[in-house]
């Protein structure tokens, strides 16, 4: 195997690995000692889904999140650097794609450190492969503001986007507040506008719907509560 940093992808969710993950990712992890990770608890129980002879006691794992500092981040790749492959693991999908991950990535780039991407399930991918909107021109956001003024704004703001730059327009929410999210699109957005609900995507009870504004507020609206989603707008 060729010294590198892995981009391992985990599931979205309780999904069996064999369902959405290649064979030749559990053999990559076989032969990796050092993990960078989001979470170490989620991390190990990962790998021990993989495969259950894994020895998780032999294994070095630094923390990666909003608290890391940058110094510790560069300290990280030092195993990398003297010639041990490393990978980076997610809290859920492609590691580096709207992820702290991608900190450590570019800094192995900057250090001339060689960075091999495995294959996986990405929320953001999936949905927009799903929703029949603009798959050519497409932007992500993540978090909108939760100040009920401020989002509005910035809900005008996107759809403004999808008619002006015919760019298909995504972000997500805490999945407490899904149901707030998805109120406050309907009274934000114009009634021909469609919008994408993409729910547990690649797990039990997946539900991925377009329809117009208009008509989701003819219908009852799906139990979105607790579960993770994303909202995507187009023309």
């Amino acid at each position: 195997m060729e010294t590198a940093l892995y981009l391992l992808p985990v599931t979205l969710g309780d999904t069996a690995i064999d369902k959405v993950l290649p064979a030749y990712n559990a053999g990559i992890i076989r032969e990796i000692k050092h993990f960078i990770v989001e979470d170490v608890r989620s991390a190990r129980r990962f790998l021990k889904k993989v495969d259950r002879e894994i020895d998780i006691d032999t294994l070095s794992f630094y923390p990666l999140n909003k608290h890391t500092s940058p110094e510790d981040i560069s300290g990280y790749l030092n195993p990398l650097a003297e010639g041990h492959s490393m990978g980076v693991i997610s809290e859920a999908g492609c590691p580096a794609v709207a992820d702290p991950g991608a900190d450590v990535v570019a800094i192995a780039q900057r250090r001339n450190l060689k960075v091999v991407p495995l294959v996986g399930p990405s929320s953001i991918i999936l949905s927009v492969m799903a929703s029949g909107f603009n798959g050519q021109s497409f932007a992500f956001h993540g978090y909108l503001p939760i100040e009920p003024n401020e989002r509005s704004k910035r809900l005008k703001e996107l759809e403004g986007r999808i008619y002006s730059e015919h760019q298909t327009q995504l972000f997500i929410e805490t999945p407490y507040r899904n149901h707030k999210m998805l109120d406050d699109i309907l009274k934000a957005c114009r009634p021909q506008t469609k919008l994408c609900i993409a729910a547990n995507i690649t797990c039990e009870g997946e539900y991925i719907k377009t329809r117009t504004v208009k008509e989701w507020k003819g219908i009852a609206l799906p139990d979105l509560s607790k579960i993770p989603c994303i909202f995507l707008l187009y023309k």
